[in-house]
Formats: structure tokens, sequence, C-alpha cells
């Protein structure tokens, strides 16, 4: 007896436009709603959200279990029929959790294009701390995405530049993932990547000098909806690989905490790409000397110095390797063994080697 796969591709409905949240106010009037958002998202969204029945959860900045704890004990005094998210990936997640484990539908409203977390069947979950614990997949994508460009364009322009670190690593990543499996929806998830990649490419410059543009809406609609539609069709074959592990191994380190999400997935790559070289793949060479003038170009880092790290121990450099290496790593869907030697050279030389401290 064949078992069916259940697909978790995108939300049930996406919302896209300017000033749009009254048409979803005539959607979840009869709902009463518990809000998980941040501070910045609180202040922007909830002056527009009138005559709801709506319950605020105190403000996040972590999707902890200590947080999720205490969303936990909000649903079961509140009771909502509803949860809405407003705000960034850390805000996301958490509210995708809770409202996973206590089957309520849920709407996300993301107030900035740092990361396609508004779409995607996918928690992260890091310590009170910061450092990365683990991630979740999710039964189901969100119920509502609304996209309101008029909102998105408060955003810091850093979080756009973080948002296309972290889209653009969809090709590098899944283009080895999925090895080569010749699956339709595999195929078509790569192929995305790609795609999302040139237009990233392309566009990103004209879209950082004109937030809430034509242009800009595009690499917006890259950063949330194209990241998410490929990860949703390729699943975990088209997800995270080294740039991702890199990721959660350097969020073990406080000093990285004033850094992006996406800026550090972008140096991810890098260092995905120098591991490739040290296969003798010549490609990769040239993809990340592509980056290196693409990154150069809007402002992500392209070493450890870039991230604030430029003083890192090698007692700090061994301990983020070990853990990018640990035996449930995505950097183990790599084509080859790395260890975490080889990762530590990999980390201080995507562009030129560092001196490090002892």
């Amino acid at each position: 007896m064949k078992h069916s796969v259940s697909l978790t591709i995108a939300p049930s409905r996406v919302l896209r436009g300017k000033h749009i949240i009254p048409e979803l106010l005539a959607t979840i009037r009869c709902h009463k709603i518990l809000t998980i958002g941040g501070k910045r998202a609180y202040q922007l969204v909830l002056p527009l959200l009138q005559d709801l029945d709506i319950t605020v959860s105190e403000p996040i900045a972590e999707c902890s279990e200590v947080v999720l704890d205490r969303l936990q004990k909000d649903v079961e005094q509140n009771q909502p029929s509803l949860i809405m998210a407003m705000g960034g990936g850390k805000v996301m997640d958490s509210a995708k959790l809770i409202a996973d484990r206590n089957q309520l539908p849920i709407v996300t409203i993301p107030t900035s294009g740092a990361t396609c977390a508004a779409w995607t069947a996918l928690s992260n979950v890091y310590t009170p701390e910061g450092a990365f614990a683990y991630d979740v997949p999710l039964t189901k994508c969100p119920d509502y995405l609304v996209m309101d460009y008029e909102l998105l364009a408060t955003a810091p322009v850093p979080t756009l530049i973080a948002g296309i670190g972290d889209a653009i690593a969809k090709w590098y990543e899944a283009s080895v993932s999925s090895g080569d499996s010749d699956a339709t929806l595999v195929i078509s998830a790569v192929q995305s990547a790609r795609v999302l990649r040139d237009i990233l490419l392309q566009k990103s410059k004209a879209a950082l000098e004109q937030p809430g543009s034509l242009v800009w809406q595009e690499v917006i609609d890259g950063t949330i909806v194209m990241a998410g539609v490929i990860g949703g069709l390729g699943g975990a074959q088209c997800r995270t690989v080294a740039a991702h592990a890199v990721h959660n191994g350097l969020t073990h380190l406080p000093q990285s905490h004033s850094k992006l999400h996406g800026e550090k997935v972008a140096y991810g790559i890098l260092v995905q790409l120098r591991l490739e070289e040290f296969q003798g793949n010549q490609l990769a060479a040239t993809a990340r000397h592509q980056l290196l003038q693409f990154y150069r170009e809007i402002g992500l880092p392209t070493n450890l110095t870039d991230l604030g790290l430029g003083d890192i121990s090698l007692a700090e450099l061994s301990k983020v390797a070990e853990i990018a290496c640990n035996p449930r790593s995505d950097i183990h869907r790599l084509p080859f063994l790395v260890s975490p030697e080889q990762l530590q050279a990999a980390m201080v030389s995507t562009t030129a080697p560092l001196v490090l401290r002892a």
C-alpha cells in the first residue's frame, strides 16, 4: 500500500497590495484574535485593526521555549479562534508554532522582506540567549498572508539586504541538496531558485535605491513569495545546506547577534562555495567571486570582519565549526564529507585569510 505525501507549498490565500488591511478586516471580523508581534509591528499595525476582538500578547524578540510557553498560556487563558502574527521572522516562527500546536488558523503580516517566514510551514527555535536550537516542520503554511507594500516599505533598508542574502541562498543550497533528483517538483523548485538568484542579482541594487517602487516590490516578492514557494515545492531536499549550518553555528557567539539572519546566511554561502572549491570545483570559485562583487555592491558581509567577528579566537571559531558540523547538521547534505577543521579553513578564507588570536 502506498503512503500519501502531504505538500505544504503555500498559504491558503495571499493578499498583496497597498493599504490592504481593510480587506483583511472584513475577512476576520468574526474571530476572537490573539495577536503576536514585536514592538515596532504593534505600533504600525494595531492602530489599523479597528473594532476587532483582539488580545495583544506581550511583544517578543525571540522564538524560544520560554516565549512559546508564555504564548501557550495566552492561548489557554484567552481561547482565541485565530492567531495573527505581525513582525519579523522570529515573531512568525513563534506564532506559527503556537498556532500549529493548538490547531488554530493563522494570519501572517510581515513588516519587512528579511525572510520568507511569513510563508513557510517551518519554525526555527532558539535559546533565550539567541542561539539556534532546532527547527520544527509544521502541518501547514499560514492560512492567510497579507503583504502590504506600504507597511513593508517602512522597514529599515538593512532588513531587505538581509532578505536578499537569505533568498539568494536558495539556489546555492537547493542546487546541491537536491542531488540528481528527477522528481518534477524538486526540479521545479531548483529551477525557480535559479530564476530567483538571477532576479536578485539583476534587480537588488535598483530596489534598494528605490524603496516602494515597482522593482522594489518585485524584490520583496522574491524574498517572501518566491523563496517560500521554493521550499514548499522542493521540501527538505531544497532547503538548507552549509550556508544555514554556518548561520546556526554563528548564533552561538553572542557577538554575532547584532547581525540579521540573512546576513549570516549570505556569509555562509561564501563558506559553502569555498568548501566546494576545496573539492576542486572551479565553478564554485567563479560563483564565489561573482557573489563577492554583488555583496559589496549592496552591503552584504563578505567575511568574518564584516560580521563584526574580525577578532574571533581560535576557540570560538572551533566552537562554531563543531556546532555547524554536528551529526544532525544540514551541512551533511553536501555531496562530500566536511570536518570542523575544513570548515574553519573555509570560514577564514572567503575573501582573504585572517590572523586569529589564540
